[in-house]
């Protein structure tokens, strides 16, 4: 904030004057230095207890205790995401309102078909990747197929006849599917649902065969004999269940999927707000206690800066646009 000192006669107009003056330049330096000093809101678009909202919730706590300013999590699930988002992208971009990022509004609804009130690129400021989380392909224990090999076999014997859930067109479950039926060239049939938790119950009651699952989950069912791990879908192996190979190691060469959470910001947010930010969360939220706290949770541990968020977004956005495109995609929200 700028302050006015009121001076006497001819030197107060001219104060007033060099003032008005230089008042643009020294705003944002003054706004930036003097920030936070109000409520920070980070706007997740999903609903609470997701894998978005479990992070943003992470680095909320953190932000709070180091600049003693309320940092708060408001979740506003619609649409797949696409509200929310647009939301944070016509948001003031001064620093108090953040997303908490995921790839369904940013990576994947831009190429399928919808008209969205944003732009991934020009209307954020990346600021951190937090963390990455892995899958894992799992088949009922009906489904005569114990390895990847096994699986492609197994469906290309059958077009058409192996059914794979998803918690909804679109997500990053569903796209998973469609980039090994590519890659595979061979044909499985989608069922969607609406979120994960019914498709996993469809999968452990055998009404369907194939489906991506979260890495604890896979490893719970899997202890419980409810269901048989194909292989992991990300680079590499998950540190739960080292023996279960990749799917790339299973023979599908090039394979991998993953689900992101991080910090964004609109675009135009001073440079030293968005850099501020990104200290805290990888000196705070990923320091040896909250790396910790998020393993233990089945999250793989990111970090760095926000040129490097910005480039693995690239990457994750040019990925899920040929799978989208490929399988024919489109939005139905």
């Amino acid at each position: 904030m700028v302050q006015v000192v009121t001076l006497p006669g001819a030197r107060a107009l001219i104060g007033l004057a060099v003032l008005a003056l230089t008042a643009p330049a020294l705003a944002q330096p003054a706004a930036s230095g003097a920030w936070p000093s109000r409520m920070i809101r980070i706007i997740v678009p999903f609903a609470a207890g997701g894998p978005t909202d479990v992070n943003a919730r992470a680095v909320a706590q953190r932000l709070n205790e180091a600049w003693g300013q309320p940092v708060i999590v408001e979740n506003r699930p619609a649409a797949g995401g696409v509200p929310a988002t647009e939301f944070v992208a016509k948001s003031p971009p001064d620093g108090y309102t953040l997303l908490g990022a995921n790839p369904g509004p940013l990576t994947v609804a831009p190429h399928m078909g919808q008209k969205l009130g944003y732009d991934t690129f020009r209307d954020f400021a990346p600021v951190v990747l937090v963390t990455t989380t892995t899958s894992a392909t799992v088949v009922h224990p009906s489904v005569p197929a114990k390895s990847t090999a096994e699986l492609i076999a197994l469906a290309r014997r059958y077009p058409g006849k192996l059914s794979f859930g998803s918690p909804g067109v679109g997500t990053v479950g569903h796209l998973t599917m469609e980039l090994f039926n590519s890659m595979a060239q061979l044909k499985m049939t989608h069922v969607p649902y609406k979120g994960v938790a019914p498709a996993q119950v469809d999968l452990l009651a055998g009404h369907i065969d194939v489906l991506t699952m979260s890495v604890p989950n896979a490893l719970q069912f899997l202890k419980q004999g409810r269901v048989r791990v194909i292989g992991v879908n990300g680079r590499t192996r998950a540190a739960s269940m080292p023996e279960v190979p990749t799917i790339e190691e299973g023979g599908l060469k090039g394979f991998e999927s993953q689900n992101f959470n991080g910090i964004m910001a609109p675009a135009g947010t001073p440079r030293e707000i968005v850099l501020r930010i990104n200290a805290e969360v990888n000196r705070r939220v990923l320091s040896p206690e909250g790396r910790e706290q998020l393993i233990a949770q089945g999250y793989d541990i990111a970090g760095g800066t926000p040129e490097d968020f910005g480039a693995f977004v690239k990457r994750e956005f040019d990925k899920w646009g040929r799978v989208v495109r490929a399988a024919n995609v489109r939005a139905e929200f």
